[in-house]
This record gives structure tokens, C-alpha cells and sequence, in this order.
């Protein structure tokens, strides 16, 4: 198996969700395949960065140079690990993916981009239209439009500034110091509100999908009238698929 290096901590309850993920992933793999308890499971180092710091060193869209502090502490953590020997890296957030054309500079590990697993996982559903739902930065940003178009479908029209704010403040009071009881209706009052009817919603930060404690694990699932997909699922599938691509 394949070594995998977790760079994690923007937010620490999704870290920990993705190591659990792929442990119990491999987990059903192996015993699907006969294995006995204990199950095997891939090596992981987690290398965990400080989000009061990185979310204080957010820059400017259209200049890159107010990124760079924010770059930079990414790029270290990612350095971290291919020193200790990760054979591919995933960063457990949708945010700093915004900036991977820029964190990933000197890194020679690969680094599995969940826009990449994320649009794959919508191009399934045969969903054509999407809606982003995340922080400011991944709403703001075209990368998922991007990926999306790859596969036919087409982002939603951007909402405007004070819905991307109501966004991220449900993000920051509900979800980032774990999951609030409210946490599961507004988010559905604000998808009834922006959603067209066969609107494929991206849970587009990895908080999200925990308002959904029963589909955490689903890269698709169907709540409140809505579909959703999962960009978290679909970025440890992947993750799992090239971790144990020996062993199939």
C-alpha cells in the first residue's frame, strides 16, 4: 500500500474524518477480500496546520502576492511530508485547493485534488447545473466551475456577497467547533433558497457534510428534497483507489 500524508487542521473535526474515512475504506476492502482482523490499513502521517493563522493570512483574489504568507505555510506542511515519506498527499479542506497552483510549487509528491475527485463524483449523478456552498474563498473562486465544466455541467451563478457571507458564518458558528444542533436546518433553508429544482448542491467544505452525520461517507445522498455531493467521500475514494492500487 501506498504511504498517504494528510495535510489537515482547516478544520480539525474534518481531519479527523478524513483518517477515520480511509481507515475504515481500506477496512471493507481487505475484508471484502478475505483478511482477518486486525485489517490492514495504509500508512498515514497527519501534518496539522493552525487555522486561526491561515485564515488570518488569506489574501486578495487577482493579486498574488497577498497570498504568499498563506501559500507558504501549506507548502511547508506539504514539504513535511514528503520528507517523512508520503507517497501522495491530500489536503483535508476545499480552501488552500483554491491556491494549489501555487502551494504545490517545489513539491514533488503528488496531491490529489478534490476538485478533480468532486467533479467526477457530480458528472455520475447526471446533474448538469451545480451550486457551490463553502468558504468565501472556495465561493468566490472559479476552480470548481472549471473542473465542472470538464464534465459538462455548469456552476451556478455566483450568489452575492451577503449570502457568501451567510455561508461563512454558518460554517464558523456551526460546524467549525463541531457540529451544532441547528446546523442541519439552516443549511437545508439556505439550499431551498439557491437551488433550482435537479441542482447538484457541492458540499464544497469539508464541515459541510457533517450537518449530514448518515451520508458522511456517501459522495452522493439525497436529504430534504435536495441532492448533494459530497466533495469529502469523493476525495478519500480517491484517495483509497490510489492508496491500495496495488492490491487490486
Amino acid at each position: 500500500m501506498k504511504k498517504i500524508g494528510i495535510l489537515g487542521g482547516v478544520g480539525w473535526p474534518s481531519t479527523i474524518d478524513y483518517y477515520r474515512a480511509i481507515a475504515q475504506g481500506a477496512g471493507r476492502f481487505f475484508a471484502e477480500r478475505g483478511h482477518v482482523p486486525p485489517l490492514p490499513v495504509p500508512r498515514m502521517t497527519i501534518e496539522s496546520v493552525t487555522q486561526a493563522q491561515t485564515r488570518a493570512l488569506r489574501g486578495r483574489f487577482g493579486d498574488e502576492r497577498s497570498w504568499s504568507g498563506f501559500d507558504a505555510i501549506f507548502r511547508d506542511a506539504l514539504l513535511t511530508l514528503q520528507t517523512a515519506g508520503c507517497d501522495f498527499a491530500v489536503i483535508a479542506s476545499n480552501t488552500p485547493h483554491a491556491r494549489l497552483h501555487a502551494i504545490r510549487q517545489g513539491v514533488r509528491m503528488p496531491i490529489l485534488s478534490i476538485f478533480d475527485a468532486t467533479a467526477e463524483a457530480t458528472a455520475l449523478t447526471g446533474a448538469t447545473h451545480a451550486l457551490v456552498l463553502g468558504t468565501a474563498v472556495t465561493m468566490q473562486a472559479s476552480d470548481y466551475a472549471q473542473s465542472l465544466s470538464r464534465h459538462g455541467i455548469a456552476a451556478n451563478d455566483r450568489l452575492d456577497d451577503d449570502e457568501i457571507t451567510e455561508m461563512q458564518a454558518l460554517i464558523d458558528e456551526d460546524l467549525y467547533a463541531g457540529v451544532s444542533p441547528r446546523a442541519r436546518d439552516r443549511l437545508l433553508a439556505f439550499c431551498d433558497r439557491h437551488a433550482a429544482p435537479g441542482t447538484a448542491i457541492l458540499l464544497a467544505c469539508t464541515e459541510l457534510p457533517l450537518a449530514f452525520p448518515d451520508h458522511v461517507d456517501e459522495e452522493t445522498f439525497s436529504a430534504g428534497g435536495h441532492l448533494f455531493v459530497n466533495p469529502s467521500a469523493a476525495h478519500v475514494a480517491a484517495a483509497l483507489n490510489l492508496a491500495l492500487s496495488d492490491e487490486m
